[in-house]
């Protein structure tokens, strides 16, 4: 690598710090290894069930399958009187009888509150020395989670091969397997490959209702999780998984979580033998977001619905711990996604998610977001490669449809500079349905792309709608193909600043990072907005002082900063737009690149350094502008704006200094309107101190 590549890397990993960690972790768990990829999907068995499970309540029993069709209800009746004979109580007492794989449990109807697994842990297990997580929980090894199941979960599936689970109701809500916020997890699967799940409800938890960990096959298969801390759906360092037919809400962070997806792909392009987990007729809302995955490596997510979310879906790489960093390989197709425009980050502020989670109202529709994340968008991708997002239905979305922006490898804790700008990179944004339902409705997102500029190889489909930057390079018809492509080290300085100052978020602490608009912000309290009027300010004082001092009698100087007025106004106008693609930005970049020149070209007589300066300045200036609003351009490694904000500093020290040394102003009589005082360059002064004005 080049001595001038380097200091690329190190001027990226430097501006990357904008995106410093967020004060939460996604989600900890013990050290993981990634199943080997020898296992296979489980296939659903029926027939007999080996282990049944009831309420002893035949009353109970007895309304809940009375709506039933009359072939169900009776199998039912005939499972029940089973059931009482030779049956279980509790799931995890059928769980614990299941001595051989390949087993199947059924489930009857009821509330499943495993009392026996509430109890306070016993003797040894109330002292275990394991490291805490930021959470406060306890990262318990395998061999702890064996020795106490019920610590931390409220039924426990450890080592058990070829286990289905199958609740017996009409519909998913009629077994209902329930924690009562007095667990991390509901129902925790781990190390038991080929685990198929039907059926049932799980729900409230100080964590997840669901979880699968390092196994290699498993079904989740219409099963609703519900009003959790955290995760309705969490799987983790799994292959061959698939969930179908699933829902989830009411949840912290996200509804459907795979993350840590088996790794398979990450040495290829688009074209992949196989996907490690498949997530399909699903449906997450009023949650956080609808879908997560820190590390969702090789998803294949189709025919899916996330709505009415704060956020469609999201994959990252922001967090260490994961196995499979960066993320990759996600492919997203015939998904509606749409209305995630909830904002449930006043229940942080009000105090309602500091109180016990009982408490909270989660089932009266009180959501606590976990992490800092853009409410109203789509598909938010933070830091990730090669992942394909076509033929979605994507609308109705209050910011944007598509969030595209780096992760650099510090975040997740990987020094090396090499690493640093490894995403965001080739991701496919192509024949998606923007701005429009299923039955061609118009349902406008207010932008279909905000993207803050890093990484090679990313495109939108042609005749993408609004979006920031308003140019974007187009993906071919040919997947690989694209028309404009960019490969940039950083993403935009402003973009950044924004990055920083939102991910300043922590729940516990009832932090919500003033000037982001993701947490309510408006107008002149937006740090967007703040820091053009700042810079704006600066400028006009700097400007007039210099145009006063040295300039009032140019014609050419005069006419610039009049233009260099109206653009500073214009970019402190276009800052209060927000995620509008409006031309108000470039307008005000042409206007101040404008400005610069024709200052440069008035002051290249009497100061000739600074002149010219200036004159580079305004043609960065324009530059910059044309890189927003017509073409961005290719072979850069950073945008104009990097180096227009650099030399813009130094401009300011240079012109005040001008402005200061100089005597009474000089008058400069412009014959030839070129602002050089005359042909040939002569020029009258008038007034005293002028002679002591031309040699300062």
């Amino acid at each position: 690598m080049s001595w001038t590549r380097k200091l690329l890397v190190v001027l990226a990993a430097l501006a990357a710090t904008l995106l410093s960690a967020p004060a939460s972790q996604a989600h900890e768990e013990r050290p993981v290894t990634l199943p080997d990829g020898t296992g296979s999907v489980p296939v659903h068995r029926t027939g007999e069930p080996d282990l049944l499970v009831c309420k002893s309540d035949r009353a109970d029993f007895g309304r809940r399958i009375s709506g039933f069709p009359e072939p169900l209800k009776a199998r039912n009746a005939e499972l029940f009187d089973r059931c009482l004979k030779s049956g279980y109580r509790h799931l995890q007492q059928a769980v614990d009888a299941a001595v051989r794989p390949g087993m199947n449990i059924a489930v009857l109807p009821g509330l499943y509150e495993e009392e026996p697994s509430l109890a306070d842990p016993p003797g040894a297990c109330t002292r275990l020395k394991a490291p805490a997580s930021q959470l406060g929980y306890q990262i318990l090894s395998y061999a702890q989670q064996k020795q106490c199941p019920h610590n931390q979960n409220l039924v426990a599936i450890l080592g058990k091969k070829n286990l289905q689970i199958e609740g017996t109701g009409a519909a998913r809500t009629d077994v209902v397997i329930d924690a009562k916020y007095q667990k991390l997890n509901a129902v925790r699967a781990d190390r038991s490959d080929g685990i198929y799940f039907k059926n049932f409800t799980a729900q409230r938890t100080t964590f997840n209702s669901l979880y699968v960990l390092a196994q290699d096959g498993f079904v989740i298969d219409d099963v609703l999780t519900r009003w959790n801390d955290e995760y309705g759906f969490l799987t983790f360092a799994s292959d061959h998984g698939l969930y179908k037919n699933c829902e989830s809400y009411g949840n912290g962070d996200s509804g459907i979580y795979p993350g840590s997806a088996s790794d398979i792909n990450t040495a290829r392009g688009y074209d992949v033998p196989r996907y490690a987990i498949e997530i399909t007729g699903c449906r997450s809302h009023h949650n956080m977001v609808g879908y997560s995955g820190t590390a969702g490596d090789s998803v294949y997510v189709h025919d899916n619905e996330f709505d009415h979310n704060m956020g469609g879906a999201s994959m990252d790489s922001a967090f260490p711990g994961h196995p499979g960093l960066p993320q990759n390989h996600a492919r997203f197709e015939r998904n509606l996604i749409h209305d995630n425009n909830a904002d449930y980050y006043p229940y942080v502020a009000d105090g309602t998610c500091a109180k016990p989670p009982v408490e909270r109202g989660y089932e009266e529709g009180v959501v606590c977001p976990q992490i800092s994340m853009p409410p109203g968008t789509g598909i938010i991708t933070a830091g990730g490669n090669w992942n394909l997002y076509e033929d979605n239905w994507v609308y109705g979305h209050d910011r944007a449809a598509f969030f595209l922006s780096a992760a650099p490898a510090f975040i997740r804790g990987e020094e090396a500079l090499s690493k640093q700008t490894d995403t965001s990179h080739r991701n496919r944004y192509a024949g998606n349905h923007l701005g429009v339902d299923r039955n061609g409705e118009a349902r406008p997102n207010r932008t279909d792309v905000w993207w803050d500029g890093q990484g090679e190889g990313n495109c939108w489909q042609p005749g993408t709608g609004a979006a920031t930057p308003r140019t974007l390079p187009e993906c071919g018809t040919e997947r690989g193909a694209v028309s404009g492509g960019t490969d940039r080290l950083v993403g935009e300085p402003v973009k950044l600043a924004q990055l920083l100052v939102c991910a300043d978020y922590d729940v516990r602490a009832r932090r919500l990072p003033a000037g982001c608009d993701w947490y309510g912000a408006r107008g002149i309290e937006r740090v967007e907005t703040q820091a053009a009027l700042g810079v704006a300010v600066v400028l006009a004082l700097v400007g007039g002082a210099l145009w006063w001092r040295r300039l009032r009698h140019s014609r050419m100087g005069t006419a610039a900063t009049a233009l260099g007025a109206a653009g500073l106004a214009l970019d402190v106008a276009g800052s209060t737009t927000g995620l509008t693609s409006s031309y108000l930005p470039a307008a005000a970049l042409l206007l101040m690149g404008v400005w610069w020149t024709g200052t440069g070209l008035a002051l290249r007589y009497q100061r000739p350094g600074l002149g010219w300066t200036t004159v580079v300045l305004g043609a960065l200036t324009l530059l910059d502008a044309f890189d927003k609003a017509v073409l961005m351009i290719p072979w850069i490694p950073l945008s104009p704006a990097w180096l227009r904000t650099l030399l813009g500093v130094v401009w300011v020290l240079w012109a005040v200094a001008a402005a200061a040394r100089g005597g009474r102003a000089e008058r400069v009589e412009d014959t030839d309107g070129d602002g050089a005082g005359g042909t040939g360059g002569d020029r009258v002064h008038l007034g005293a101190g002028a002679a002591e004005g031309e040699r300062s």
